[in-house]
Parts: structure tokens; C-alpha cells; sequence
């Protein structure tokens, strides 16, 4: 799946949190035309990751939900380590994070999550109050 379409998917998933999703909305929040959106939407519905039918709103099929949950997940994880670890602003946090979600390897990732458990584990070790 192309950076672009987990874009997509990340975002029909995140305002699905708020209801029903609309194309309108999904062009609004990624800035692109609503021709885009739905050459977007028609592909990942043919990878079955979304039901859509025209003027309805936009729903994730269970394998779409399951897929969106992965990358939301990455994007909060590196949000968080961004923010947290390397000490980056809230904002830079996002941003970087947005654009790493969909390069970083899960190897890469999962080294990361370890490091950040190891750091948990040793101030545990130090202050068992933390």
C-alpha cells in the first residue's frame, strides 16, 4: 500500500471516531480535491479495506479497521517517542511522525519500542514510585 493510501486509510478511520465520514471531510483534512478522495477510496474498496458508495458516507470493512488500527498505532507510538525521548515539540512530533509512519521498517519500529521499555524498565528500577 502507497504512503498516499495509508494516508487515506488512516484518515477515514480517524473520523470515523467523530460518526459518519463524508468525502468532503477527507479532502478538507488531507487538502486535496474531492476527485482525489475518491480515486483513493475506489482502490482501497477494491483491496477491501472500505465500503463506498456514491453521496453515502465512507466505512472501514473489518480488514480496513483492522489495517487503519496498525497505522494509527505506529503514528501515535512515534508521536509519542518523538515528543517524549527525543524531546521534540508537540507540533514537529506530529508532523515527523506523519511522514515516518510509512518509511520506518518493523524492525525499526519494534527496536524502538524495545529501547523505550528498557528506558521505562531502568526508572522503574530507580523510583519504583514512577
Amino acid at each position: 500500500m502507497t504512503q498516499s493510501l495509508e494516508d487515506y486509510l488512516e484518515m477515514v478511520s480517524f473520523l470515523s471516531d467523530d460518526g459518519a465520514v463524508r468525502v468532503t471531510d477527507i479532502a478538507a483534512r488531507l487538502g486535496v480535491s474531492k476527485p482525489s478522495v475518491l480515486t483513493a477510496l475506489k482502490t482501497l474498496e477494491e483491496q477491501g479495506l472500505l465500503e463506498h458508495e456514491r453521496y453515502r458516507s465512507v466505512t472501514l470493512t473489518p480488514k480496513g479497521i483492522v489495517r487503519a488500527a496498525e497505522i494509527r498505532g505506529r503514528h501515535y507510538f512515534l508521536t509519542a517517542f518523538l515528543r517524549d525521548v527525543v524531546g521534540v515539540d508537540a507540533e514537529t512530533a506530529e508532523k515527523d511522525a506523519c511522514k515516518m509512519e510509512h518509511i520506518l521498517s518493523e524492525a525499526t519500529l519494534e527496536k524502538m519500542k524495545a529501547l523505550t521499555q528498557a528506558s521505562r524498565h531502568k526508572k522503574k528500577k530507580i523510583n519504583p514510585r514512577v
